[in-house]
């Protein structure tokens, strides 16, 4: 059931495409939020007030203060906080269960395989200090692979599940870095430059896309090695 919300949803952020996908739900979703930057490149991911909410060391985190039974609810991982935000506002999850089942699979699918293996090739293509040909060409292949999935599931479909969803949202960041990723969308993946054509257009996406974008260009990740170090040297602490 679709609900208000009045108290602003807080949401800690970077702007990376998983952090993109709570900033475009919660664009379309139209509920009031305020922004907490979390800055990945200077460790603010390892303070103890985010940890205590996010114990992963990782963004996107919530914390809602009308969450269940109106009391306050901290959530972190993309995906649960999607499918936590669609549930509670009745908007881009479906309820009928056979629909909400196939957009289930999607944002998997998003989670376990689009985001972590195209993570991999920006990380071993752009920011490996040692250009390492057999980990570039595992996951620049993994990579084509996926997008051809994604495409064979665009023919004939406007969206991933039919209709747009919270499937959609947590695609969309990763797949608008095609270029560096080694990809090439209007000869190969037809179906997925559509599709994106299609998201990039939407004012939601748009503004989600743009939020926090300012501080973002101010890290230069592949010539900052202090960066690198925090965010690739990390072990358990």
């Amino acid at each position: 059931m679709s609900q208000t919300q009045n108290a602003p949803i807080e949401l800690h952020y970077w702007p990376t495409p998983n952090g993109w996908k709570i900033s475009i739900m919660l664009e379309e979703l139209g509920v009031p939020y305020d922004l907490r930057l979390v800055n990945i490149g200077t460790g603010d991911q390892f303070k103890p007030e985010f940890l205590q909410i996010a114990p992963n060391n990782r963004m996107p985190a919530i914390v809602d203060p009308e969450g269940p039974d109106g009391k306050p609810i901290s959530l972190f991982e993309s995906g649960a906080i999607l499918q936590y935000l669609g549930r509670k506002f009745g908007k881009f999850y479906p309820q009928d269960e056979r629909k909400r089942a196939n957009v289930d699979q999607w944002l998997m699918w998003q989670m376990g395989g689009f985001g972590p293996m195209l993570g991999q090739n920006h990380h071993f293509r752009i920011y490996a200090p040692e250009k390492l040909p057999y980990a570039m060409n595992r996951y620049l292949n993994e990579t084509h692979r996926l997008y051809g999935v994604l495409n064979k599931q665009l023919e004939g479909r406007e969206y991933v599940a039919d209709e747009y969803s919270i499937a959609d949202m947590a695609i969309v960041g990763w797949a608008k870095l095609w270029e560096r990723q080694g990809m090439e969308l209007e000869a190969e993946f037809p179906n997925v430059k559509r599709w994106l054509d299609t998201l990039l257009a939407r004012p939601a996406v748009e503004r989600g896309l743009a939020v926090g974008k300012e501080e973002r260009e101010r890290i230069n990740i592949a010539a900052d090695k202090d960066v690198q170090s925090v965010l690739f040297g990390q072990r358990a602490r």
